[in-house]
């Protein structure tokens, strides 16, 4: 076995400096809790080379952005297929910018991020603001898994939402859609109206309820759970205008998608806003009952700044007590 001073002639440093690194060493230990004895002294000196070479190991490892991005895609593979997909085609995006899928996750800066974002994504408010959260996201994979010191996305700011104002459907509106249910070939859309109108359910969430687990009929209430929910939030709503159904009118059809698109053109509508009916529970809500908070956990919103901006503008006077009626 070749000795240290061997192996110290084929280094670039001589025995002054190694001299000169182990004093460093010991200074910044603190030269007043040095042990006094040569293999207390030795077990110290090599505890310390060894934590500061894991250390260092530690801060240069890391990956491409392209494997970075792959493995935090593998990493939600649970999430729903929507999900999966929106990050598929927003990660593509970003790495058609030249260059990047090939950069190390820790050489990546704030500076180039902000390029990237802007490159990719600057002509829209709206796909600027979700590629930034999916970077970010990438960005904290790589912390958790020590291939990057620091996430350059967060200094970042994110575009301000400009809220449009929300048009709820007027009474008469609503009526023409229930009259429409009420025939008998849309008998077995009668329930999901009612929560789509009644319960503020998104039509995407109408077709993940199990009637048969996900209501509590001794409570009149659904539950949203968090699979079944949008932002994966749950959430329990009284069920209000449903509960008053049969109960063999409590079903989710099959193809319920087409079974709205059609029961809506029945009813005169040849344009739809998506969402309408939900912001329609929302307004009405919020004018009749007065209570913002309630109306959080029913939405399943994490503030209630939304709920002031959006559904407080529309005045519906007497229509409010009515719609609920």
């Amino acid at each position: 076995m070749k000795t240290a001073k061997t192996l110290l002639k084929n280094l670039p440093i001589d025995e002054n400096d190694s001299a000169r690194l182990l004093l460093e060493a010991l200074e910044t230990h603190g030269l007043s809790d040095l042990p006094q004895d040569r293999e207390s002294m030795l077990r110290l000196l090599r505890k310390i080379i060894r934590e500061g070479v894991d250390t260092v190991r530690r801060s240069t490892a890391t990956v491409t952005f392209a494997t970075a991005a792959d493995l935090s895609l593998q990493a939600r593979a649970s999430r729903r297929s929507v999900t999966r997909r929106d990050l598929r085609y927003y990660i593509h995006r970003l790495l058609r910018i030249e260059g990047l899928g090939t950069r190390p996750l820790r050489a990546i800066t704030t500076s180039e991020c902000r390029e990237v974002l802007a490159r990719a994504f600057g002509h829209s408010a709206h796909s600027y603001r979700k590629a930034r959260a999916i970077l970010h996201s990438i960005f904290a994979f790589g912390l958790r898994h020590d291939w990057c010191s620091e996430n350059p996305v967060s200094p970042i700011d994110i575009p301000a939402v400009t809220e449009k104002r929300i048009h709820p459907l007027c009474l008469e509106e609503v009526r023409r859609l229930e009259r429409v249910a009420a025939r008998c070939e849309y008998a077995d859309m009668r329930f999901s109206l009612n929560l789509l109108l009644y319960c503020g359910v998104r039509p995407a969430e109408i077709t993940r309820i199990n009637p048969a687990t996900d209501i509590d009929w001794e409570h009149n209430q659904l539950l949203i759970r968090p699979q079944t929910s949008k932002t994966g939030g749950g959430r329990i709503i009284p069920l209000r205008k449903a509960a008053r159904l049969p109960r063999e009118l409590c079903i989710i059809p099959k193809r319920w998608t087409l079974r709205w698109r059609a029961l809506r053109r029945s009813a005169g509508f040849e344009q739809w806003q998506p969402d309408i009916c939900r912001h329609t529970f929302a307004t009405y809500h919020a004018q009749h009952f007065r209570d913002l908070k309630e109306l959080q956990l029913e939405m399943g919103h994490s503030s209630l700044s939304l709920l002031r901006t959006r559904y407080m503008m529309a005045t519906l006077g007497n229509a409010c007590t009515t719609f609920w009626k």
